[in-house]
C-alpha cells in the first residue's frame, strides 16, 4: 500500500565529487563502455557506508552483466530506426528495472509525481478507477464509488484488453494510468473481459474531474447505521469519527455496517485512525522490511469513538491494501464480523522516495503483518461469513399476501416513504441485508 510522500530518514545521498573508480578501476575501454555507463557504475560503487554494510562478500557486481548492458546500450545507440538519447535510454532503464521487481514499485516522473499527489488529496482527473497489474495484465482494482467508471459498469477484476486502440499487453501500470487521465469532457473506448470470462465487451467512458468524498454514512433504521470508506485519503480518519457522531444525532446506535467493499486502499495513516475510532488498546499493525524505516508498529490509542457498538465489517475482491489493513486488525482483536467475500490480497508498503531531479521513486519496501502475525500479501483477508453479493428477489408465481403499500394509490405517510426507501436499497444490496441482519442476531444474543 502507499505512505505517501514519507521522507526517507538516512535516504542515501551521493557526493559526487568523492566518486571514485577504485577498487575495480573502470575504464571505458575494458568494457567498450560509454562515458555515460561509467559514471552509473562508478555512482553505484560510490554508496555510503550504510548501504555497502548491508552487503555480503557474494554482493560482488556482476562484471558480464554489466557488460552486457552495456552492450545493448551501444546496439541501440547506432542501430535502432530513430536516434535515442542516452538520457532516455537510462531512464527507460530505470523503469524497467523497477517494473519488473512488482507490480506497485515504479520510476515516477514529474506527471506521475504530481497525479500521485491529486489522488492522495482527492482530486484528480480522469475516469475514477485503481489498476494494478496480474501477470503482465492490466487489471481492474476497483472502480471509485461515484465516478464515471463505476457508472459504465467496470467490475473488481475486470481485465482491461485495450485502451482506445492501444493493447495493454506488455504496458507498464504508469502507461495505462496516463492513457486513462485527460482533458473533462473528453470519452474513452476501454475493452474488457470479466473476470468469470465470456466475451470481451467495449465500454464507452467520459472523463470527469474526479473529487472523492472518501466517507459516507447513513440511519439504515432505527437504531442501525451504515458507513462506506471507498478509499484511505489523509483526512480519511477524522472523516470517520466525524460520521459517527453524525449517526449518532438520531439516537444511541445498536450496531453499525463497516462498508470496505471496493476500497482500494490508500494512505497508511488513515487505516490506523479508522481502525482507532473503534479500538481502545492492542496492535493495529505492523511492518516488516530491510530498511530500519521500513520497521513500523502502529497501535490503538485510549480515545475510542465507538469502542462497544457491533460492528459487522463488508469486504469483497476489490478490498485492498489499508482497506484489508482494517478488516485484519478488526478481526484478530475480534472486534468485528468480517463478511463478505475474500479480499485483494496486497499486503505490500511502498514508499514515495523523492529524487533529486525533481522526480520521484515508488518502491515497495515492506510487508505489512495484522496483529496476530498474518501477511496479507496474495492471501488476502477470509471473511467469518462468506456471503456472496447478488439481490434479493420474489419468484413472479410465489403467493405473497397483499398488504396495503401494495395497493395503488394508498396513503403514504414520512416514515413510510423514509422505511420504503432505506429497504428497497437493503433488497438491492443482498451482502448489506445480510449485514444488517447479522447485526440483530448479535443484539438479540447479548440481551440473553
Amino acid at each position: 500500500m502507499t505512505h505517501p510522500f514519507a521522507a526517507i530518514p538516512g535516504f542515501l545521498r551521493l557526493n559526487l565529487l568523492s566518486v571514485k573508480l577504485s577498487p575495480l578501476r573502470l575504464r571505458s575501454r575494458d568494457f567498450g563502455l560509454r562515458p555515460a555507463i561509467v559514471l552509473m557504475l562508478a555512482l553505484v560503487m560510490a554508496l555510503p557506508g550504510q548501504a555497502m554494510a548491508q552487503s555480503t562478500a557474494d554482493d560482488n557486481l556482476p562484471v558480464a552483466e554489466i557488460q552486457a548492458f552495456s552492450e545493448v546500450f551501444e546496439r541501440i545507440k547506432r542501430g535502432y530506426v530513430e536516434d535515442v538519447d542516452d538520457a532516455t535510454l537510462l531512464k527507460n532503464a530505470m523503469r524497467g528495472m523497477l517494473s519488473e521487481l512488482d507490480p506497485h514499485s515504479a520510476y515516477l516522473d514529474r506527471d506521475a509525481y504530481e497525479n500521485l499527489r491529486e489522488t492522495t488529496e482527492g482530486e484528480f482527473g480522469g475516469i475514477g478507477i485503481e489498476v494494478g497489474m496480474e501477470n503482465g495484465q492490466l487489471v481492474v482494482i476497483t472502480p471509485i464509488d461515484d465516478t464515471p467508471a463505476e457508472r459504465a459498469g467496470l467490475q473488481a477484476r475486470d481485465t482491461i484488453l485495450r485502451i482506445d486502440d492501444t493493447p495493454t499487453d506488455r504496458m507498464n501500470l504508469q502507461d495505462a494510468v496516463d492513457l486513462m487521465r485527460g482533458e473533462p469532457g473528453t470519452s474513452i473506448q476501454i475493452t474488457v473481459v470479466s473476470a468469470g470470462g465470456g466475451s470481451p465487451r467495449t465500454i464507452s467512458v467520459t472523463r470527469e474531474i474526479i473529487r472523492t468524498e472518501s466517507v459516507k454514512s447513513e440511519i439504515l433504521e432505527p437504531g442501525y447505521g451504515y458507513l462506506r470508506i471507498s478509499q484511505f485519503q489523509s483526512r480519511t480518519g477524522s472523516q470517520v469519527v466525524d460520521a459517527l457522531d453524525e449517526l449518532r444525532e438520531d439516537g444511541p446506535l445498536s450496531g453499525l455496517v463497516l462498508d470496505l467493499r471496493n476500497n482500494p486502499g490508500g494512505v497508511l495513516q488513515a487505516a490506523v485512525d479508522a481502525v482507532d475510532a473503534f479500538v481502545s488498546q492492542g496492535l493495529i499493525v505492523y511492518t516488516e522490511g530491510r530498511l530500519p524505516d521500513s520497521q513500523m508498529s502502529f497501535s490503538a490509542t485510549p480515545r475510542t469513538a465507538e469502542p462497544n457498538v457491533p460492528l459487522v465489517v463488508l469486504i469483497n475482491g476489490g478490498s485492498a491494501s489499508a482497506a484489508e489493513i482494517v478488516a485484519g486488525a478488526l478481526q484478530d482483536q475480534r472486534r468485528a464480523v468480517i463478511m463478505g467475500t475474500e479480499s485483494f490480497g496486497k499486503g505490500s508498503v511502498q514508499q514515495i522516495m523523492p529524487l533529486g531531479n525533481g522526480e520521484g521513486l515508488k518502491l515497495t519496501t515492506a510487508l505489512y503483518y495484522t496483529p496476530n502475525g498474518r501477511s496479507i500479501q496474495a492471501q488476502g483477508i477470509e471473511p467469518d461469513v462468506e456471503v456472496v453479493r447478488g439481490r434479493l428477489q420474489v419468484a413472479e408465481q410465489s403467493n405473497l399476501r397483499v398488504r396495503e403499500s401494495d395497493l395503488s394509490g394508498h396513503l403514504g405517510n414520512n416514515i413510510e416513504d423514509a422505511a420504503d426507501s432505506r429497504s428497497e436499497r437493503l433488497t438491492d444490496d443482498y451482502q448489506l441485508g445480510e449485514a444488517l441482519n447479522l447485526l440483530k442476531a448479535l443484539n438479540v444474543i447479548g440481551q440473553r
